[in-house]
Parts: structure tokens; C-alpha cells; sequence
């Protein structure tokens, strides 16, 4: 339709519809002006949209904050469906790659209460995740040795108060804490994403590898079925649930990084738990129960 049959419905200036036109095409969404005899206001492909004021960027901003919970429950997985099919067409390339582009994990390692803070180049790798392009990485390590290298970035991670960016590199699949990154300098040249490739799963294998190096040691166990629950509130994921014993107690693994540390652990769980092995960790339950008894009879 025309600019003054647009004035004309909604009763103001051919101007005013001119201008507000304008403003629509420039916030995104699919309207276009013919020109010549016969010309108008055109709506792309005959589309409709209930998003159509949201802009290239808070489209973006949108799916990069609600796709973190994305993997969450079904309810949510089918609202960024129906919001990626509202959006117009030149927004949904981004707003889909911005949606599978962070995971959060709340999950801290270690009993550290640092709060979480956005690291200074924290939005420059968001924005290299989602255009999926290489960039140039400088970065310190825990030694404080300096590199550079090009890495793929395949997504970004919140885990406790800390960021991490997942890549593939020359040498593999490599994780990045985003604090210590001095530089980022994008390319041109496209990521290279491994088939298939999902960064919730590929998360869960990065964190299950390195709770298993921080955590060596693997204790055998029977626990009284009322205290499994204590059990997985104190131990979390390292803590493996296996079938029941013929007098009713459940098997379980432990895992942990030293013997003394386990037994130290777990000695307040004697109520519920009974450690099978090795011997060295019920040697230093003894040893405790010995220190116990001695200090407060």
C-alpha cells in the first residue's frame, strides 16, 4: 500500500507514515518501499511479526541470555522456537547462533566465593561466537607465561564466578579462562565447528575430565538408603550411585583428591556410610575416630 493510504488509515500526515515507515525498516523489520508507477510499502513475503519492534542487536542480546537455559526444559526449548519463527528472516541467523552460544553452569569448582564479574574481553568473544569467526588470542596462563595463537571459538561458559571460552585449535579442543585473556583480534576467516557439535554436551565431557583430575581417587562404599540424599548434597557429581547390597545398604564410589581428605570427609558420615576401600582411608577413619574419642571422650 501506499504511504498515503497508510496516512489515511491510521489518520495522520502522509509525512508522519513516511517517517514511521522509515523507522520500522531501520529497526528490522521486513518492510520495503517500490518505487515507479504501481509502487508502495511492501511487507516481505507477506511475513507478519509480533517482535517487530526489537532491534538486530536486542534480538541478539534476547536469544544470547535466554539460550543459556535453552537445555533446561522442554517450555523453554519451545518459546525460542516460536520466537526464532517471529523474528524477521535477516535476525534469525544470529539470534539462533546467540541462543546455542553460552552455557551456564552455577556449579562452582572448589569452595571458592569469588562473585562472578564480567571480564574485560567478555563481549568481544560472545560477538566472535556468534558471527563464528577465528580471532587472534593473547593469553596468560596460571605460570604467567604470555602466547598468542588463532583459535575457533565454539561457545562461551559461565561457570560459577568464572567465564571460559570453548575452541578448537591446532592442538584440539581447548578451554580459555576469559580473565586471562589480554587481546582478541577477529578475522575474516571462518570457525571451523567440529559435526555435530553441541556446547552443553561438549561442556559436560570438559567438566566431568577435569573434576576427574582435581578428584584421582576413588574410594568403594555402602551407604543406608536414607542417606544417599545427604550424600548427594554434600559430594555432588563426585558421588557415582551403584545397586543395592544383600542387606539392603546401596554401593557407592567416592571420588576425591587424597585419602587423608576423603577420610577427613567423610567422617562425619558414619551414621549412614561405610567405607569398603582401600584401606588406607579406613586406616585414617581410625586414625580420626582415635582423635575423636581422645579430645572428647
Amino acid at each position: 500500500m501506499t504511504a498515503a493510504e497508510v496516512a489515511q488509515e491510521l489518520e495522520v500526515s502522509e509525512r508522519t507514515a513516511r517517517r514511521d515507515l522509515d523507522a520500522l525498516a531501520m529497526a528490522g523489520v521486513p518492510v520495503y518501499s517500490v518505487q515507479g508507477r504501481g509502487g508502495g510499502w511492501r511487507l516481505v513475503g507477506g511475513a507478519r511479526t509480533d517482535l517487530s519492534g526489537l532491534t538486530a542487536s536486542e534480538a541478539r542480546a534476547l536469544f544470547l541470555v535466554a539460550g543459556s537455559a535453552s537445555a533446561a526444559t522442554p517450555a523453554v526449548k519451545a518459546a525460542l522456537r516460536k520466537l526464532i519463527r517471529a523474528l524477521p528472516e535477516p535476525f534469525r541467523v544470529d539470534a539462533e547462533a546467540a541462543a546455542s552460544s553460552l552455557v551456564v553452569d552455577p556449579q562452582r569448582w572448589g569452595s571458592s566465593r569469588i562473585e562472578r564479574r564480567d571480564p574485560h574481553f567478555l563481549d568481544e568473544l560472545q560477538d566472535a561466537v556468534i558471527r563464528g569467526v577465528q580471532v587472534r588470542l593473547g593469553y596468560i596462563d596460571s605460570d604467567g607465561a604470555k602466547t598468542e595463537r588463532t583459535v575457533h571459538p565454539l561457545g562461551i561458559v559461565a561457570k560459577g564466578p568464572m567465564w571460559y571460552l570453548v575452541s578448537n585449535t591446532e592442538a584440539g579442543r581447548r578451554i580459555f579462562r576469559i580473565d586471562r585473556v589480554s587481546s582478541v583480534a577477529p578475522t575474516t576467516d571462518p570457525v571451523h565447528r567440529p559435526e555435530g557439535f553441541e556446547l552443553a554436551k561438549s561442556w559436560r565431557e570438559i567438566a566431568d575430565e577435569i573434576d576427574r583430575r582435581r578428584t584421582p581417587l576413588e574410594i568403594q562404599a555402602v551407604c543406608a538408603p536414607d542417606g544417599i540424599g545427604l550424600l548427594r548434597m554434600v559430594l555432588r557429581n563426585r558421588l557415582d550411585v551403584g545397586g543395592p547390597t544383600t542387606d539392603g545398604r546401596i554401593d557407592v564410589v567416592i571420588r576425591g583428591p587424597n585419602e587423608y581428605a576423603l577420610a577427613g570427609e567423610l567422617a562425619g558420615l558414619v551414621e549412614w556410610l561405610e567405607v569398603t576401600g582401600p584401606p588406607g582411608v579406613r586406616d585414617h577413619l581410625t586414625s580420626i575416630g582415635k582423635a575423636l574419642v581422645e579430645r572428647y571422650g
